[in-house]
């Protein structure tokens, strides 16, 4: 009989994962429906998010450690008898580790905060770039663009190398460079052969007991990676995506009425919306993984 959620001490709260105890050594992360953007967690939630983000975590998780990229947190199979009933298909058993106080962004393309930093320095992080990038310039190589991880309700802001170094020490901030940018290109490189283009994406990484480098939290996903359409890509213009950009272009849409710089929060997004982000979240998912979403363990939402 598979332990009830309550059974477990809850630790921490995200903008869409929640953190509970199962062991001295273990812990239950666990991907709700919620959905963040600018910082805010949106009212509204796209139904079977937390079963696509696993799923696809899942996918990538066994991809990458069969390619030897980097080990993992994952402490369990997705239908591990210690998940309750209730959050079968998106939660995972994962080990307990030290995280470390960096995101590990990797870049291929030109957009999003990139842009902004590029356009106002002709750097990104620090790194000087061509002259002439627009926006979703392929870059001459991919780019190590760390941040600082920002609490609940802050902003995220891109840091240096050097800073890093400053973090958490010169031969840990080597590794996890070379550990973004190697697993970055396996993963951008396997999606191509699917069509779809990771113009950047984001990791987190932890030390467990031995000192390992560890990937942790999500990889590869909707929420954490920009998703472009191969076939439709077109340096200069925004792309068709099949990730959260889809959300935050609706909310800076005269359609919204929001104003990202006032106090108000963002609105709700309207169903349209709502279905079709979750539309391209699955279609993300079943072309990555060449599996159907419908075949993923769990209750739908």
């Amino acid at each position: 009989m598979r332990p009830a959620l309550s059974d477990y001490q809850h630790l921490a709260s995200g903008k869409v994962r929640e953190l509970y105890r199962v062991d001295d050594d273990t812990l239950l992360f666990v991907a709700t429906d919620r959905i963040s953007a600018y910082d805010y967690i949106l009212d509204s939630q796209i139904p079977d998010k937390g079963r696509i983000l696993t799923a696809m975590s899942v996918f990538f998780f066994d991809f990458l450690s069969r390619s030897a990229a980097v080990p993992n947190h994952l402490a369990g199979p997705p239908d591990d008898e210690r998940i309750p009933e209730d959050v079968l298909g998106r939660a995972l058993v994962v080990q307990e580790l030290e995280m470390l106080p960096v995101e590990a962004v990797a870049r291929g393309y030109l957009t999003g905060s990139g842009l902004i930093d590029y356009q106002k320095t002709g750097a990104l992080c620090g790194i000087p770039l061509p002259p002439g990038l627009r926006e979703a310039s392929k870059l001459p190589e991919p780019l190590f663009t760390p941040a600082t991880k920002a609490e609940l309700g802050q902003h995220d802001e891109n840091i240096s190398f050097d800073a890093v170094v400053d973090l958490i020490g010169a031969e840990r901030a080597h590794e996890v460079r070379e550990c973004t940018l190697r697993t970055y290109r396996q993963g951008a490189d396997y999606a191509l052969t699917k069509g779809i283009i990771v113009a950047d994406t984001k990791f987190e990484f932890g030390v467990d007991a031995e000192g390992t480098l560890r990937l942790a939290d999500e990889v590869f996903t909707p929420d954490s990676s920009r998703y472009w359409r191969a076939d439709d890509w077109q340096e200069g213009v925004v792309q068709q995506s099949f990730d959260k950009q889809f959300v935050r272009n609706w909310l800076t849409s005269a359609e919204s009425g929001w104003d990202r710089h006032g106090d108000a929060p963002p609105p709700p997004l309207p169903q349209h919306i709502v279905d079709a982000t979750r539309a391209r979240y699955i279609e993300a998912y079943e072309r990555i993984s060449g599996r159907k979403f419908d075949d993923w363990i769990g209750p739908a939402s």
